[in-house]
């Protein structure tokens, strides 16, 4: 059967990404004479006839339709790090079958690679049923003796099970609602449906050092439409440079990669493809086909290097740390291995329940009252601004509330009065503010800091890194050092071993040309090998944060402030929007109830429950307006977690 051309944006949108490389023969359309030709700053060169490896297909940026009752609908062009969150429109469209599904949405172990989805009918499967309406997650594409189905996991109670469905079966089935924010890089990578338009609401823009090319009105709360504009990574016959040409261009192509040997096409790697390649690959030589545009100045050979080695690849940790400031913070990735000194910096406590997780064994908390609260309690000890105390241990205790007795949590402490200590309780509900008291003098090492105490931890540096030209880290006026990442790193040295760093995969955009085999010196972690502290985006650091808190348990259940009245539930009216939401049709919203509000000693980072889930809450990026009331007790049960 003859096959037929067709047109290169159409071959883009068609082809499955899993099954490049795929070879293309040029065929008609409209082409620039001469050697060579610009097209929006990418240069080539081709012919009719001649032949294309595409190696690659990304998205450059998003064309957004705005979507307005009663006006015209207007769009706005959005890059791929426009500094803002974004809430997904739930997709009213069935899929026919596991298949349709699979050919559309991603699906990997990330948290964000796995969607949602739910059945009107009941699915009976080898393992068991899964009823009509609930949700199950899809975990894994895998194939087995031919057979290709996916993993779905299902969470009842406080157990998850697992189920196999085959890609052939067939139903209607229809994506779960999101109630998670997204940046425009995440909606790219992990939430955009093949072959489909996908609709957000804006919420939020975040803070960013660099001016917005377009930004979207700011009072603007309708849905967008987003559409990618593509870009194909390509190489030519013999060719040592990857060219770029947009989907757009307006020519005719014929897939002919069964019929061309592949063998006469270079073969560059991006260091995502080489993190991707098994151990016994390195160590390499290869050639900078394609330098990164932008890089740290410390790995500043990997622009200026024709040649680099590659030695290794595997997960490296981090310490991912805030600036402590109300605004503009800065976010750093600390290695380890950093070689500066740092002194402690008192921490914050807005609750009772902070100072319960934050008390160690390694030395006495010791904290100061910055808010009163007046307890309810008979038994229960109030405080008041400037009271000190030593944090023991929390316990239970019979106190009288109005006329009945009751056992309620409270935290140990012993209160400074004067010279001496007097034994008291304070409600695990309070809702105050404590400082600690920092008594500490020590400097010490981040090794010594991350095996000593836990995080989240502050501090200032106090003697800067004498290793790199420039510390980033010693212009700080505090650093939150927050939580300890894993993430994707190569060894990367120049030929004569001078220069030998850490180079980060997921930040790092450069292609690679295998050449040969090194039979040199491997090199590992270690004294030989250098790592750099980055500073990283508000994107990237909220990206990391949302991977990490995706495998934290739940935490344990939250104090309960006493109730004034004895009925079983005291409702109260929600206070009036100020600019109240249009409707929407399309979308519905459940009352929100916030059930706890749990402080991670985090300045920014709160959790809390709702609807019988656990979410993040970060208050850089998400502002909560109104009052919060309490209404009633939940009944709790295993927690789904996710992060908003």
């Amino acid at each position: 059967m003859k096959r037929m051309a067709m047109t290169l944006d159409k071959f883009t949108r068609s082809v499955d990404a899993k099954s490049l490389p795929r070879v293309l023969q040029m065929q008609s359309g409209y082409y620039f004479q001469g050697s060579g030709y610009e097209l929006y700053g990418r240069e080539g060169s081709f012919s009719c006839g001649e032949l294309l490896k595409v190696i690659g297909i990304s998205v450059t940026r998003l064309i957004v339709e705005l979507q307005s009752e009663g006006s015209k609908s207007i769009t706005v062009d959005l890059s791929l790090d426009y500094p803002g969150l974004f809430r997904i429109v739930t997709d009213k469209r069935p899929y026919t079958s596991i298949q349709e599904i699979v050919d559309s949405v991603r699906i990997s172990p990330e948290c964000l690679g796995q969607p949602e989805f739910y059945c009107p009918e009941k699915l009976q499967l080898p393992e068991g049923t899964i009823q009509a309406e609930e949700s199950f997650r899809l975990t894994a594409l895998r194939t087995e003796h031919g057979d290709s189905h996916v993993d779905c996991e299902v969470t009842r109670k406080d157990s998850k099970h697992i189920f196999t469905v085959k890609l052939s079966h067939t139903g209607e089935f229809y994506e779960c609602a999101d109630d998670q924010f997204y940046t425009l890089g995440e909606l790219v990578e992990c939430k955009m449906c093949k072959g489909r338009k996908r609709t957000v609401t804006w919420a939020k823009s975040l803070p960013s050092k660099e001016k917005c090319v377009s930004e979207l009105p700011e009072d603007y709360s309708g849905e967008l439409v987003l559409t990618p504009v593509y870009e194909l990574q390509t190489v030519s016959k013999f060719g040592k440079n990857v060219v770029f040409i947009p989907s757009t261009l307006d020519v005719e192509v014929l897939d002919v990669t069964e019929e061309s040997d592949g063998a006469c096409f270079m073969q560059p790697l991006s260091f995502r493809d080489v993190f991707a390649k098994p151990s016994e690959f390195f160590p390499f030589k290869a050639e900078v086909i394609e330098p990164p545009s932008q890089v740290q100045e410390e790995l500043g050979f990997l622009k200026s290097s024709k040649q680099v080695i590659v030695h290794s690849a595997y997960q490296a940790k981090r310490i991912l740390a805030s600036e402590i400031r109300s605004e503009a913070q800065r976010r750093f990735l600390i290695p380890v291995s950093y070689n500066g000194r740092f002194k402690r910096r008192p921490r914050t406590f807005p609750t009772a329940y902070d100072l319960e997780v934050a008390k160690s064994n390694m030395e006495q908390l010791h904290v100061v009252a910055t808010r009163a609260f007046e307890t309810h309690y008979e038994g229960l000890s109030s405080v008041l601004v400037g009271d000190q105390y030593l944090v023991h241990k929390m316990e239970t205790s019979e106190v009288i509330y109005g006329d009945k007795r009751k056992t309620v949590e409270a935290l140990a402490c012993e209160k400074m009065v004067g010279k001496k200590y007097e034994a008291v309780l304070i409600p695990m509900c309070l809702d105050g503010g404590f400082v600690e008291v920092v008594h500490d003098k020590k400097q010490y090492m981040l090794s010594d800091i991350c095996h000593r105490f836990a995080l989240p931890f502050n501090v200032k540096v106090s003697r800067r890194d004498l290793s790199v030209k420039e510390d980033l880290l010693a212009g700080a006026t505090g650093l939150q050092l927050e939580e300890e990442i894993t993430d994707p790193y190569l060894i990367v040295s120049t030929l004569d071993l001078a220069q030998c760093w850490e180079v980060p995969v997921n930040r790092t955009n450069m292609a690679l040309q295998l050449l040969e085999r090194w039979n040199g010196p491997k090199l590992t972690q270690g004294e030989a090998v250098r790592s750099a502290v980055e500073e990283i985006g508000e994107d990237c650091y909220f990206t990391l944060r949302r991977y990490v808190n995706a495998s934290v348990l739940p935490p344990p259940r939250p104090p309960k402030r006493p109730q004034k009245h004895s009925e079983d539930t005291v409702k109260l009216p929600p206070p009036r929007p100020k600019k109240p939401d249009p409707p929407s049709p399309k979308v519905s919203r459940p009352s929100i109830v916030f059930y706890a509000l749990i402080n991670n000693n985090n300045n920014n980072s709160y959790q809390m429950y709702f609807n019988e889930k656990l979410y993040s809450i970060d208050y850089s990026t998400n502002s909560l307006c109104g009052l919060c009331y309490y209404i009633e007790e939940p009944t709790y049960s295993q927690y789904s977690q996710t992060s908003i």
